[in-house]
């Protein structure tokens, strides 16, 4: 194979390369990159980008976990700006969006590790294109509550096996979830429970099981504290959520009851209620309940109605929207599309809708548009740095 030419970064965050009739997904090459396949497996960078950077992860080139350390910061911000622009274009929709939000803060205060046995029991990330453990002993993108997270991850193999480990940093410790080939049974308890101990872990469980409970997992979400049922979603940073956070409620200025679909623990619903009535729902039942606590809770918030229902299969019908005069909603990645049917159905005056897929953002986009909703403002926001994920905060109006 002769020398080829990156032409660009594509969608997953790898160089999309052109080999005949071929297209070739290369990573850790930059646009500009003059490359030759190197045997077995890689790649040579025969001709580098003046945009290419030393990434600072020592890890960096075996590990998969993160895709762009390697490039100058405005290219890279230009470059996840444009993949919010070009899945809108692929719905028919050109709209102007903003420059990126940087909202890593202090770091990611959950992450997802593998627990492996390469000779010794070992933690890490998997590496890149590839189910192979890369072993690591520190990330430098987390939060400095999670620095010892690999070696205390890699104490359970010899109970548990081979496991992934969740770990999330919350205001009174680590909370711990583990999925493990292994159950914990009696006989493995007591070292398991050393582990959770020596590490003062909040919590612990196995399999959904909890096992040790030293402190309540909570977070605090504007004002209210929210205790964290096993294996809640959290935005990914805190500056995350309040970045999300302020640009929901500031499309939100003299609304008076809103609708927050796909609510979760209520990040957007607590803080919309500290200044306007908010119905809340979402399919996980346990989120729902912590909210209801929360708010129970918290002195000085507007009425809040928390119910749980699956949006998906049954969407809130634009009958029921009508007594709300704003929505928000921030589904998963597959998007809301029975939803945002129902919603385009509505009379609603303004939607506000968060994502963290440009793809089904832009899908659901475009039947509200369809529906007769003006796309005014599209902020995308960076708490996934180094990766191809891209969080996006839109106001939708009639």
């Amino acid at each position: 194979m002769s020398s080829l030419t990156v032409e660009a970064i594509g969608a997953q965050g790898d160089g999309i390369v052109r080999d005949g009739e071929h297209t070739l997904h290369v990573p850790k090459v930059l646009p500009g990159e003059v490359i030759e396949k190197k045997q077995p497996t890689g790649w040579n960078i025969l001709t580098p980008s003046p945009q290419r950077v030393a990434p600072f992860c020592k890890h960096y080139a075996a590990c998969g976990g993160c895709r762009l350390q390697h490039w100058q910061p405005e290219p890279y911000a230009a470059w996840k700006q444009q993949l919010v622009v070009d899945a809108l274009a692929a719905q028919g929709l050109h709209v102007d969006v903003a420059p990126i939000i940087d909202a890593h803060g202090l770091g990611r205060r959950r992450v997802a590790l593998h627990v492996r046995q390469k000779g010794t029991w070992s933690a890490g990330f998997m590496e890149q294109k590839s189910h192979d453990l890369c072993a690591i002993d520190h990330c430098p993108i987390l939060v400095p509550a999670l620095v010892d997270v690999t070696s205390m991850a890699a104490a359970f193999g010899p109970s548990l096996g081979a496991c992934d480990v969740a770990v999330t940093a919350t205001n009174t410790g680590l909370d711990v979830a583990i999925k493990a080939e292994r159950k914990a049974v009696p006989r493995r308890m007591e070292s398991i429970i050393a582990i959770a101990r020596e590490h003062q872990l909040a919590r612990l469980s196995v399999n959904g099981d909890v096992l040790v409970t030293l402190s309540a997992p909570a977070v605090t979400m504007g004002k209210s504290t929210v205790n964290v049922p096993v294996q809640s979603f959290l935005q990914a940073t805190e500056k995350g959520e309040a970045t999300l956070s302020d640009l929901v409620l500031g499309h939100l200025a003299g609304a008076k009851n809103v609708a927050d679909l796909f609510c979760g623990l209520g990040p957007f619903a607590l803080r919309i209620a500290e200044h306007r009535r908010v119905a809340a729902y979402d399919s996980d039942r346990p989120a729902i309940d912590a909210l209801k606590f929360a708010v129970r809770n918290t002195q000085g918030l507007k009425p809040v109605h928390a119910e749980a229902r699956n949006l998906f299969k049954a969407p809130l019908i634009a009958a029921e929207l009508k007594e709300h005069d704003a929505i928000v909603f921030d589904p998963p990645r597959a998007g809301a599309e029975a939803q945002a049917r129902e919603i385009a159905k509505s009379k609603i005056k303004r939607v506000v809708a968060v994502s963290c897929n440009a793809s089904t953002f832009a899908r659901d986009a475009a039947i509200l548009a369809e529906g007769g909703y003006a796309l005014k403002s599209v902020q995308p926001v960076d708490q996934f740095k180094y990766s191809a994920h891209v969080e996006i905060v839109a106001l939708f109006q009639r």
